[in-house]
Formats: C-alpha cells, sequence, structure tokens
C-alpha cells in the first residue's frame, strides 16, 4: 500500500474542497492514486464543493446562543452564517451547522474567522516571539519551528482552523465541516462574523474583512 503523506491529503484538499479525512481515505482506497482519488470523492460527492466555494452568498441566518451559570447568562454569541438561497436558510440541517459554529465560538473564543483575517502586525508580533524563542539554532531548523508554531496559532484563534470540539479525536477542523456541508447541501457556506461576549471581558468581534476589536 503506498503511503499517503499529509502533504498530499493538503493537495488533494486544495483540488477538491474535500474534508481531510475524506481526502485521506480517498487515497487510501485508491492507493496514493490523485486522479482516481479526485474521481473517488466525486462518486462519494464530496467534491462538489470545490465549484461551489467562492459563489456568492448573501442569504442566511443569525445565529445565537447564551451560556448560563447559575441560572445567569454569562456568556453569548452571535454568529452570522451565509448560504446562496433562503430555501436552505431554512433547512434543519443548515440551522444545525449554524448552531454548532456558536457552540464552538462559545467555547473555544477564537479572534478571526480565518487565518487571511489576521492582521500582519499581529503576525509579526507572533513570528518575532517564536523567533526569539529559539535564537541560536540553525536557520533552517528555525524557519521549520515557526512555520510549526504559526499553524499552532492559526489553530487557536482562526475559527476556520480550530479543530471541531465535538470531533474527540481532534482532527476535523470546523473549515472542513463546512465543506462537508457545502456538499451535502449543494451551495456555497460562508461564516460572515462573528461577536462573543462574556461577563467581565471584553467583547471580541470578527468579520470577513479581518476586523477585530
Amino acid at each position: 500500500m503506498a503511503e499517503v503523506t499529509a502533504q498530499a491529503v493538503k493537495s488533494l484538499r486544495d483540488m477538491t474542497g474535500a474534508g481531510m479525512m475524506d481526502c485521506k481515505k480517498a487515497l487510501v482506497e485508491n492507493e496514493g492514486d490523485v486522479e482516481k482519488a479526485k474521481d473517488w470523492l466525486r462518486e462519494k460527492g464530496l467534491a462538489k464543493s470545490a465549484s461551489r466555494v467562492g459563489r456568492e452568498a448573501r442569504e442566511g441566518i443569525i445565529e445565537s446562543y447564551v451560556h448560563k451559570s447559575s441560572g445567569i447568562a454569562k456568556l453569548g454569541v452571535l454568529v452570522e452564517l451565509n448560504c446562496e438561497s433562503d430555501f436552505v436558510a431554512k433547512t434543519d440541517d443548515f440551522q444545525a451547522l449554524a448552531r454548532e459554529i456558536a457552540l464552538q465560538i462559545a467555547g473555544k473564543a477564537p479572534l478571526y474567522v480565518r487565518k487571511e483575517d489576521v492582521p500582519q502586525d499581529v503576525l509579526d508580533r507572533e513570528t518575532a516571539i517564536f523567533r526569539n524563542q529559539v535564537e541560536g539554532k540553525p536557520e533552517n531548523i528555525v524557519e521549520k519551528i515557526i512555520a510549526g508554531k504559526l499553524d499552532a496559532f492559526y489553530k487557536e484563534v482562526c475559527l476556520l482552523e480550530q479543530p471541531w470540539i465535538r470531533d474527540e479525536k481532534g482532527k476535523q477542523t470546523i473549515g472542513e465541516m463546512i465543506h462537508e456541508s457545502i456538499a451535502k447541501m449543494g451551495e456555497n457556506i460562508t461564516v460572515s462574523r462573528f461577536s462573543r461576549f462574556q461577563v467581565g471581558e471584553t467583547s471580541s468581534t470578527s468579520s470577513a474583512n479581518g476586523h477585530h476589536e
């Protein structure tokens, strides 16, 4: 059996828009043959999302979640989840997805929707900290360590990069979960913005254009 590397899985995901776990399974089932894996994903209906990503999504819903402690509301989340049609926005599957995303925001407190939303000055500051932590090591090793630390940073602060809290193995990200929903529902789905409020803390607001307060 051909070895399936993480890079091969990521490459197939970029080509098809399917989830990481589905891409890995496709490669395993087809002994690493990328073209056969792509066909396998299409046959399963898991690669259809690739052609839908980028289509305009102006319908959708605002989902809210409030967590109570000792009968008092202490934490609240608002998230705007968009799709292409009002029909899909009204479905149970779409609303359940919005609910899961709201719960994720409540539990993991992301600061941004996606990696591209992180301001450059924040990235520069984090990179400088990471570089200081590995000072004295060979430069080629330093760059690999910094890249790894940045990946971990994105998984902590970016909603779409965070592992889904209900995935016990911590392998499926919110972004992958959304890709699977795109394939299932047949429309592009995007998270436009969210706000998270917690008593005693400064509220955080993030949107698709990277605005954060």
